[in-house]
């Protein structure tokens, strides 16, 4: 058809001191441009995911990355080898949560006549199904480009206390309804989150219009 494919802003949040792999990473150099498995980094693994959300009624933009000052070239270094469109920066004075980056990357994408579908992502996770990864989050930018605040879930297979969870309303098919988001629970309360299920880990991902954020 002749509709107008949606605009899409990749949005990789690379924040974070890198303190769970020491010494491999220090607070200069943190695990998320390190090549642990293969020869990109997982940072360049995350830039490299969100270029293959094209579809046919999906354009994605040049690359935003939010993050501090100290880490601004080795970022740039590391997206210089990947034949990438061209890559915005925006630094951090100081490192904050989700939220504020979110929020500028919003400003950034709202030039004159944009109004982008953010999809937000952290700069250091593996991802083991790439294809179901894909599906998932072409799914929730036509879902986000309809209005929609989309954030991405992963299925619990063990009682986790290190992530937030999200309590999710049963349907048909398709997407979930947020009931509500539930901070770190003790061993217990994630044991019974697990037995009783519709709990997700929270991921981290946000699909959303920028105006809408």
């Amino acid at each position: 058809s002749s509709m107008t494919p949606i605009d899409l802003q990749p949005v990789i949040i690379a924040g974070g001191s890198g303190t769970r792999l020491w010494p491999l990473s220090r607070s200069g150099y943190p695990k998320q441009f390190l090549a642990l498995h293969g020869k990109h980094s997982l940072f360049q693994q995350a830039a490299l995911r969100l270029q293959a959300l094209a579809a046919p009624d999906i354009r994605v933009g040049g690359l935003c990355v939010v993050g501090n000052e100290e880490h601004r070239f080795l970022a740039l270094d590391q997206l210089g080898g990947l034949k990438l469109p061209p890559t915005s920066v925006l630094l951090e004075p100081v490192g904050r949560n989700t939220a504020p980056a979110m929020t500028l990357a919003a400003l950034h994408g709202t030039q004159p006549g944009r109004d982008p579908v953010l999809v937000v992502t952290p700069a250091d996770q593996s991802i083991a199904d790439e294809m179901a990864f894909t599906a998932s989050l072409q799914r929730a930018v036509r879902a986000a480009a309809g209005g929609a605040f989309v954030i991405l879930g992963v299925a619990p297979d063990r009682p986790e206390t290190g992530y937030g969870y999200i309590r999710c309303e049963p349907a048909p098919q398709g997407e979930m309804k947020v009931a509500r988001f539930v901070e770190k629970p003790d061993p217990a309360t994630a044991q019974r989150y697990l037995d009783e299920g519709g709990y997700y880990w929270n991921s981290g991902m946000f699909v959303v219009r920028a105006s809408v954020w």
